[in-house]
C-alpha cells in the first residue's frame, strides 16, 4: 500500500518535472536561509515576526508586556497634544493593568497602575521646556576649600 502511494507520487514529480513546472522558481540556485546556523525551535516564530515585522513584545507574557508599556508611558505621551488626551491614554491603560490585576495569568511580576498626576506632571515639563527657551547653563562655581582639621591636642604654633 506504501509503496503504490511512494510511486504515485514520484510519478506525479517526474510529470511536473517534465511539463518544466519547477523551471524558474524563485530562490533557485540560490543557498537555502539559514542552512550554516544551529538548529532553532522556535525558528518559524521568529521567521514569521521578520517577514512580517512583527515586534518581538508580543511574545512577552501579560505582565511583562505590561510593565514594558508602563516603561514607555512618557515617551508616548510626550506627542499628545491636551492634557485630556494624557489622561485618557493613561486611563486606558491603567484599566488594562487593573483587568489583569484582577485574574492574574502568567509569571508573578509587580504590575501597578500608573500615576496619572506624576505623568501629566512629567508631561507639562516637557511642553514648557520644549516652548521655553533654553538658557545657557553657567559653569559650575570652582570647590572651595575646606579648612583643614587641626588635632585638638596640637597647639598652633605661637
Amino acid at each position: 500500500m506504501v509503496d503504490a502511494w511512494e510511486a504515485s507520487v514520484e510519478a506525479q514529480i517526474r510529470s511536473a518535472q517534465e511539463r518544466g513546472e519547477f523551471d524558474n522558481l524563485p530562490g533557485m540556485g540560490k543557498p537555502i536561509p539559514g542552512r550554516d546556523l544551529p538548529y532553532d525551535e522556535s525558528w518559524w516564530i521568529t521567521s514569521f515576526l521578520e517577514r512580517e515585522a512583527l515586534p518581538t513584545d508580543l511574545l512577552l507574557p501579560t505582565p511583562l508586556q505590561l510593565r514594558r508599556r508602563v516603561e514607555q508611558v512618557p515617551d508616548e505621551v510626550r506627542d499628545l497634544p491636551t492634557e485630556e488626551s494624557v489622561r485618557e491614554f493613561v486611563g486606558l491603560l491603567n484599566r488594562e493593568i487593573v483587568a489583569w490585576l484582577r485574574y492574574p495569568s502568567g509569571p508573578r511580576v509587580a504590575v501597578r497602575p500608573v500615576d496619572t498626576e506624576a505623568v501629566l506632571r512629567q508631561w507639562r515639563v516637557h511642553r514648557a521646556s520644549r516652548s521655553a527657551p533654553v538658557p545657557p547653563v553657567p559653569a559650575p562655581p570652582p570647590p572651595a576649600r575646606r579648612p583643614r582639621w587641626r588635632w585638638p591636642w596640637r597647639r598652633p604654633p605661637t
